[in-house]
């Protein structure tokens, strides 16, 4: 699934492109919507809630409607100049729009589907505070995060219930900083303030153009596009040597009892061991 980092770079591109712009055409390649035509409104405002896109779009007698979308694994939203070649495959677009100035096209959204705006909180209610939200609450992502002792940290900060925006390269890396064993339960990590505030730092150190990295300056900003250094601490290193100890990164799975959200975590056993 996309990180938060991906979803506010694809809500940023889409809102500069279509945000005041008429919509000429609009093409919903899925069932549910297939006969939607929203040809003559206009785009009012593109904004990322957690990993959600919403696309509000206002048309006649002060009608409101949001575009919802969710990229899932493999979607990916793309602006184009006004009949410019896609450079995906047409089988897999899910939505098309077309402005006088650019067409956007979302393709192999996990979700994709039109509400009305009065009616957002019915798809994205149940989400936690948003670490790239203007009303991130630490306060309340912790009181959500300690409702379940038991549940592993790292299982409980993809819990887009609990705080929305962290996926799986934000769980390894905020673990690794804060020296907690991604299946460490709750109860046990001993300052989860922190832990959420490494998270959104990095998160936030992400919003711009480049490849992504986790390894900061001082000031909070990427090295790793400078230096030549490694993108990650721990993810996707495994076998290699931890950055702070040497040892060899380590690899294994991650999810509820039931299989659930089942991952790879990454980790170093010697700067992360495994508390209870």
């Amino acid at each position: 699934m996309p990180e938060g980092d991906s979803v506010w770079r694809a809500a940023a591109q889409l809102h500069n492109a279509l945000a005041g712009q008429k919509l000429i055409a609009s093409d919903f390649r899925v069932p549910r919507f297939a006969t939607l035509n929203l040809a003559g409104w206009t785009v009012a405002e593109v904004v990322p809630r957690g990993k959600h896109l919403l696309m509000r779009v206002h048309g006649p007698d002060e009608q409101k409607l949001t575009i919802h979308s969710h990229l899932k694994m493999e979607g990916v939203w793309q602006v184009y100049p006004p009949g410019g070649r896609w450079r995906k495959p047409g089988f897999t677009a899910r939505c098309v729009l077309r402005t006088a100035a650019a067409d956007a096209v979302g393709f192999s959204l996990g979700i994709v589907e039109v509400v009305r705006t009065a009616d957002e909180d019915s798809i994205v209610g149940h989400l936690g505070p948003d670490l790239l939200g203007p009303g991130w609450d630490p306060a309340e992502a912790e009181q959500r995060i300690r409702s379940a002792p038991e549940v592993p940290i790292g299982v409980a900060l993809l819990d887009q219930r609990n705080l929305a925006g962290i996926g799986n390269i934000y769980r390894c890396e905020a673990c690794f900083l804060s020296g907690v064993h991604p299946a460490s339960p709750v109860s046990a990590v001993p300052d989860l303030g922190t832990l959420m505030t490494d998270a959104k730092q990095l998160l936030e150190a992400n919003l711009g153009p480049g490849r992504r990295m986790t390894i900061l300056n001082p000031r909070g900003m990427p090295v790793g596009r400078m230096a030549g250094r490694p993108g990650y601490w721990v993810y996707r290193r495994e076998h290699q040597p931890c950055l702070k100890c040497g040892t060899p990164i380590r690899r294994t799975v991650l999810g509820r009892p039931n299989g659930e959200e089942e991952r790879d975590i990454y980790f170093c056993p010697h700067c992360q061991p495994l508390l209870s």
